[in-house]
C-alpha cells in the first residue's frame, strides 16, 4: 500500500485479507508452475553438457544455482533467471516516454527513469519543415523551437552509443510533444513489452502511452494531423499559444484514467489498456468521485474485483 495513506474500518480489513489471501494463493500456483527459485535454489539442468549460464544463476559445485529471486527462463543452451522486479532495463524498438533535462549541442538529454540521461540526436528527430536532408547550424539554433527543458516528449530506443548512453529516436509522427495530460511514474516492472503502447480511448477522447521505462502518459487525443501542423509552426515551443483549451470533460477523464493507473500501480499490478479501461468504468458504475478513487473503499473494491477476475479465469481453464 504504499503511496497511499488509507485508513481503514474493520469491515475493510476483512475484506481486503480475504482478497489478498486470494490472490496469493492464485500467484502461488502460478509461480509453481513458472518454476520459480529463491537465492541459493539448485536449477535442474538434467545434466546437459554444454549449458550457458546467464543472467541471475552461478556455478558451485557442479550444480547451477540462482543468485537472485525470480522465474527460470530457457533459451536453447542458455539459463537464466528472471527477476520479477526489477528496474528499466532497455532494449532497441522500446517505447519510451521522457522529460527534456537538457538542450546541448546537437542533442537533447532526456529522464527517463533510467540509471543513465537518454539522448535524442537532432539527426534522429523530424524537422519542422518536413524535409529528409542533413542538419545545418541554422537547424542547431533553432532546436529550441522543437523541444525546450521539462517538455514531455515520446520516443523510440534506437540503442547504445559508444559511451554507454542511450540513443533515442522520433522518425515518426507518432512521437514528439506531448502536451495538455499528465505524466505519471510507475514501477517499471508492471510494464510489459508488447505490440501496442499506444492506445486511444475513444470514449473518453483520451489517449494513454505506456511507456517500457515506466512513465505513463495520459492526455487529451491528439490526431496525426494536427501533431503535424503544431511541428510544421514557426513559434517557439515555448510560445506556443494554445489553440484550444481542454474540455472540462476530457479533464476529467484524464484525471480519473490517471488514478485508475495510479491505483492499479500501488496494489502491483501489471498495467494493460483493458485493465484501466475496467477500472475506469467501475468507478463510473459505483458512482464514485475522482479523488475517492484513491480512497479506502475503492482500493478494496479494486482488490476484491481482480480476485474474482482471477478466481473466473481460473474457472475457465478448468
Amino acid at each position: 500500500m504504499r503511496d497511499l495513506h488509507l485508513s481503514l474500518n474493520q469491515t475493510q480489513r476483512v475484506r481486503l485479507q480475504a482478497a489478498l489471501d486470494q490472490l496469493e494463493s492464485y500467484a502461488a500456483s502460478t509461480a509453481a508452475a513458472s518454476a520459480s527459485v529463491t537465492v541459493a535454489d539448485t536449477i535442474p539442468v538434467n545434466h546437459e553438457d554444454n549449458i550457458l549460464k546467464g543472467h541471475g544463476t552461478s556455478d558451485l559445485d557442479g550444480q547451477v544455482v540462482a543468485t537472485l529471486c525470480g522465474v527460470v527462463e530457457r533459451v536453447n543452451k542458455l539459463v537464466y533467471v528472471r527477476a520479477l522486479r526489477s528496474r528499466y532495463k532497455p532494449e532497441v524498438g522500446d517505447i519510451i516516454v521522457g522529460r527534456v533535462i537538457e538542450i546541448a549541442p546537437k542533442r537533447w538529454r532526456l529522464e527517463i527513469n533510467f540509471s543513465q540521461d537518454a539522448v535524442l540526436m537532432l539527426s534522429s528527430m523530424n524537422l519542422p519543415d518536413g524535409i529528409q536532408r542533413r542538419r545545418t547550424a541554422v537547424d542547431e539554433l533553432n532546436m529550441r523551437s522543437i523541444f525546450v527543458e521539462n517538455d514531455v516528449i515520446c520516443a523510440e530506443v534506437r540503442g547504445f552509443q559508444h559511451d554507454g548512453s542511450l540513443q533515442l529516436q522520433a522518425r515518426s509522427q507518432k512521437y514528439g510533444k506531448l502536451e495538455k495530460g499528465q505524466l505519471l511514474t510507475v514501477p517499471p516492472y508492471l510494464v510489459k513489452r508488447r505490440k501496442q503502447h499506444f492506445h486511444h480511448l475513444d470514449q473518453y477522447n483520451v489517449d494513454l502511452i505506456v511507456g517500457c521505462n515506466g512513465f505513463v502518459w495520459v492526455g487529451e487525443h491528439v490526431e496525426t494531423s494536427e501533431k503535424e501542423s503544431t511541428l510544421l509552426s514557426d513559434k517557439p515551443s515555448g510560445k506556443q499559444e494554445i489553440n484550444s483549451s481542454v474540455p472540462l470533460e476530457t479533464r476529467r477523464h484524464i484525471c480519473r484514467i490517471a488514478n485508475a493507473v495510479r491505483l492499479l500501480s500501488v496494489i502491483g499490478l501489471t498495467l494493460t489498456v483493458e485493465l484501466v479501461t475496467e477500472t475506469v468504468e467501475a468507478s463510473l458504475r459505483s458512482n464514485t468521485e475522482i479523488n475517492e478513487m484513491l480512497g479506502s473503499e475503492f482500493y478494496v473494491q479494486t482488490v476484491e474485483r481482480e480476485a474474482q477476475r482471477r478466481a473466473s479465469k481460473v474457472r475457465k481453464r478448468s
